[in-house]
């Protein structure tokens, strides 16, 4: 952690809705005018998409039916902790991008399922702000958790993150429904020891809670909406936090437990803004003391 060089990270698997966790910070990073430093956990994937099917079917080949991009085989876990020691040390680093999509690669110059070019950060940004899979981190060898001044966890019930992910998955990639339950399967056991683990880092879980029948997720034929939904937030530590000010501010609120708080889905990303916009000034006036 580091007074004059702070990060946020927001962890989530694939599918889990951390873009909207994304969105609500930039909004706040526009209006607060603060400009972060942007990492996107793809950027440390270790294979790029065509290398990534030759490791797994060499995976395969070994008796590895569960090589996947939730585990360490398949990322530079190192890799990720050595930036945000850089960052929370000096305000500098490195970073790339992960090619998802044609227009994607329109904007970055690289063809989809590559990567760009490492690239050093601006000269002056105010914090480091990444989004990924592993922003809360704990390893036997790796430890990026304790370096991050704020963790965000996006983590819906694991029935709504697995209708998610296999809409977006047919949606935007093309993959059929029975590829895309092969990759939950195959991604299990990663997702049991290097995702679930990292929610009880994080300093505030978002986790949104259909309200409609999820019970069989691979015949799901369409995604429920927020207003669908509702979301439990956890605080891990309750101190300094104004609840009552925060149901106030967030209708048809309520506290379901002495640290979590209880909303319509509809309100996920106005209670976002509230939350987070003076958590994040509170780290950017402690930059200015220690500055």
């Amino acid at each position: 952690m580091s007074a004059k060089h702070p990060i946020i990270s927001v962890t989530g698997a694939s599918g889990a809705g951390t873009s909207t966790a994304r969105h609500s910070f930039e909004l706040i990073f526009r209006r607060e005018g603060i400009t972060p430093a942007l990492v996107g956990g793809d950027a440390f994937h270790r294979y790029d998409r065509a290398s990534m099917a030759e490791a797994m079917a060499e995976a395969e080949k070994a008796g590895n039916h569960n090589f996947s991009h939730f585990g360490p085989e398949a990322n530079l876990f190192a890799d990720l902790e050595a930036l945000f020691k850089q960052y929370g040390e000096t305000g500098q680093g490195r970073c790339r991008h992960y090619v998802h999509s044609d227009e994607e690669a329109a904007q970055l110059g690289a063809a989809p399922g590559t990567f760009t070019e490492w690239e050093d950060f601006p000269a002056q940004t105010d914090l480091l702000f990444y989004e990924g899979l592993h922003g809360a981190l704990v390893t036997e060898d790796v430890n990026v958790a304790q370096l991050a001044d704020l963790k965000i966890g996006v983590v819906p019930v694991i029935n709504l993150e697995w209708i998610q992910k296999i809409h977006r998955d047919k949606a935007a990639r093309g993959y059929s429904a029975e590829a895309v339950t092969d990759t939950i399967l195959r991604r299990l056991p990663d997702y049991v020891n290097y995702i679930c683990p990292q929610f009880a880092e994080t300093d505030i879980n978002f986790q949104r809670v259909p309200t409609v029948d999820t019970s069989n997720p691979f015949i799901a034929s369409r995604i429920p909406t927020l207003d669908e939904s509702i979301v439990v937030i956890r605080f891990k530590d309750p101190r300094g936090f104004d609840f009552p000010y925060l149901t106030a501010m967030i209708h048809n609120s309520f506290m379901s437990r002495a640290n979590s708080i209880v909303i319509p889905g509809n309100k996920l990303e106005m209670a976002m803004q509230v939350i987070l916009t003076p958590l994040i000034n509170r780290l950017i006036e402690r930059k200015q003391r220690a500055s």
